[in-house]
C-alpha cells in the first residue's frame, strides 16, 4: 500500500481529527474517584464506536474496576498490538486551572496552537495518535496495512489493579508480534524517541509512633521521644555523603551501562542546566560520579515524596505528636527486586528505631524495572521512519518513569514492547492546565503511520 496519499489525507483531515480527540476529552474519565466511575464507561463506549466506525471488531470488556476496550482487525503481515490509556488524573487544585479541565479548547500561544484539557497529552490525545492514523489508512485504502489488535485501558491512572488478571485471562487473544504503546514523550520536546528502557517501582509508607498522645514541649520536650525526629534521622540515613542508597543490598542487580549506550546517550547532548533551569534549579543532585542521564535512566532512586506530623496549621503550637509518617519511592533498575527491597528497606527502618518508638508500615505497588531488546526488526523501521517524519534524527532512549504495562506484555504475553510517544516536556500531564499542541498531535498521526508502513512495506 502505498502511504503518500495516507499522509496527504491526514493533512486534510487534521481539523477533523482534532476535533474528535476534544469529544474524547470532553469526558471526565477520573479512573481513581468512585464518582466518575460512569464517565469511565463513556469513555470506554466512546472508544468502541469509533473503531466500529473504522470496521474494527471492538468491544468493551468489564473488569471488577473499570473496563477495558479490545479490538481486532486482520490484515496481512505482522500482527501489531497497540496499547493506550482512556483514564485521566484528576484535577485538583481546580482553582489553578485557567479554563474548565473537561471543557476543551484550541488556544493560540505565539502562534501555536495548543489543546488545553486533562488528558490532552496523557493519554487520549496521544492514544488517538495511532487511531487517526489507522482512519487515514482506511479511508485511502479500504483496509489497514496489517493484522491489528487494539487495547485500551481504564485503570494506567489509579494503578491497573485489573490489568494483570485481565491479560493472564485473556493471553492468547492479547498475543502479537510487537505491542506498541504510546505513553511517552519526544527527547527534550524535539527528538523523537524510542524508550528502551523503564524503571521500575516501589512505594513504602511508614508511621513512627511513640507516646500515646501528643505532648506538651514545655513539659515533655528533652525527655519523651519525638517521633518527627526518629523519621527525620531515618530519612537522612537513606543516602549516604556521595548519594548512595544505604539501604542493605539496595544495588543488587544494578547494572553498568555498556559502552553502545554510554555512546548513544552522549550523543544526544542532553542539557542538564536547561533542564533543570525550567523547573528553577541550576545543580544536578543524586549519585556522585554520575552523568545526568546516568542518574536519570539508568541508576536506581530513594525519594521520600511527603512528610506528615505534628501541627501543620497556621500560627504555631508547641507539641510533640504522637506520630509522624512519610512516603517513601524507589524507581528501580536492572533486575533490582522491589519485594527484596521492600524487606531490607523494613529492616533498616526497624534498625533506626529507639525504645519507646513503633513503626507501622504500608505498601504501594511493587513492579520492576523494563529493558527492551532492539533486536527486534520493529525498532530499527520505526527509527528509520520517525527521523523521516521530524527535523530531528530519532534516537534509542531511556526513561527514568515507570510504565509497568511493557514488562507485563514480555512476561505475560511473551510479545517486546516498543514505547514511543510525542508529549513534550512542558505539557504540564497530571497538573494544572495540561496541553498537548497540535503539530505534535499532527506529526504524531504522520508518524505511525510512517511506522506501519515501514513495519508492512515488505510483506
Amino acid at each position: 500500500m502505498d502511504l503518500q496519499p495516507v499522509l496527504n489525507r491526514i493533512d486534510a483531515d487534521i481539523d477533523a481529527a482534532t476535533d474528535r480527540l476534544l469529544d474524547l476529552l470532553r469526558i471526565p474519565s477520573i479512573s481513581t474517584d468512585p464518582a466518575f466511575a460512569e464517565d469511565c464507561q463513556n469513555a470506554a463506549d466512546w472508544l468502541v464506536k469509533d473503531l466500529t466506525s473504522l470496521g474494527i471488531d471492538a468491544a468493551k470488556r468489564e473488569t471488577p474496576g473499570h473496563p477495558m476496550v479490545v479490538g481486532h482487525i486482520d490484515g496481512a503481515g505482522p500482527h501489531v498490538l497497540f496499547y493506550g490509556h482512556y483514564d485521566v488524573q484528576p484535577v485538583d487544585p481546580l482553582e489553578l486551572w485557567d479554563s474548565p479541565p473537561f471543557e476543551p479548547a484550541i488556544e493560540d500561544a505565539g502562534g501555536v496552537k495548543l489543546i488545553r484539557g486533562r488528558g490532552a497529552s496523557d493519554d487520549k490525545g496521544q492514544l488517538m495518535t495511532f487511531v487517526e492514523a489507522c482512519r487515514a489508512w482506511k479511508a485511502e485504502h479500504g483496509a489497514l496495512p496489517c493484522k491489528i489488535t487494539f487495547f485500551f485501558e481504564g485503570e494506567e491512572e489509579s494503578g491497573s489493579p485489573s490489568l494483570v488478571p485481565f491479560m493472564k485471562d485473556n493471553a492468547e487473544e492479547l498475543k502479537s508480534d510487537i505491542a506498541l504503546i504510546c505513553d511517552t514523550g519526544l527527547f527534550q520536546s524535539k527528538t523523537p524517541a524510542i524508550i528502551t528502557t523503564l524503571r521500575g517501582l516501589l512505594g513504602e509508607e511508614l508511621t513512627i509512633k511513640a507516646a500515646d498522645k501528643d505532648l506538651h514541649s514545655g513539659m515533655y520536650g528533652g525527655l519523651a521521644r519525638n517521633p518527627i525526629a526518629v523519621l527525620s534521622k531515618i530519612i537522612a540515613g537513606l543516602h549516604d555523603e556521595n548519594g548512595r542508597v544505604t539501604v542493605p543490598g539496595f544495588y543488587d542487580g544494578v547494572p553498568e551501562l555498556t559502552d553502545e549506550i554510554k555512546a548513544q546517550w552522549e550523543a544526544l547532548n542532553f542539557d542538564h542546566g536547561a533542564f533543570l533551569g525550567d523547573v528553577d534549579l541550576s545543580e544536578p543532585a543524586g549519585e556522585a560520579g554520575r552523568t545526568p542521564l546516568e542518574k536519570l535512566w539508568s541508576q536506581p532512586t530513594c525519594e521520600p515524596n511527603g512528610i506528615l506530623g505534628g501541627y501543620t496549621g497556621d500560627g504555631f503550637k508547641t507539641v510533640l505528636p504522637a506520630q509522624a509518617s512519610a512516603k517513601i519511592s524507589f524507581r528501580l533498575v536492572g533486575t533490582q527486586d522491589p519485594l527484596k527491597i521492600r524487606e531490607n528497606f523494613r529492616a533498616y527502618v526497624q534498625s533506626m528505631l529507639p525504645s519507646d518508638c513503633t513503626v507501622e508500615f504500608t505498601g504501594h505497588g511493587a513492579s520492576k524495572a523494563s529493558a527492551m531488546s532492539t533486536n527486534h526488526p520493529a525498532f530499527e523501521q520505526a527509527r528509520a521512519a520517525l527521523s523521516d517524519e521530524w527535523p530531528e534524527a530519532a534516537a534509542f532512549a531511556g526513561c527514568g518513569g515507570s510504565i509497568p504495562i511493557a514488562g507485563h506484555f514480555k512476561t505475560i504475553l511473551g510479545t517486546d514492547a516498543m514505547l514511543i510517544g510525542f508529549a513534550k516536556d512542558d505539557d504540564q500531564i497530571h497538573s494544572p492546565n495540561e496541553k498537548y499542541d497540535v503539530e505534535s498531535f499532527h506529526k504524531g498521526i504522520r508518524s505511525w503511520a510512517r511506522i506501519l508502513h515501514a513495519m508492512t512495506k515488505d510483506a
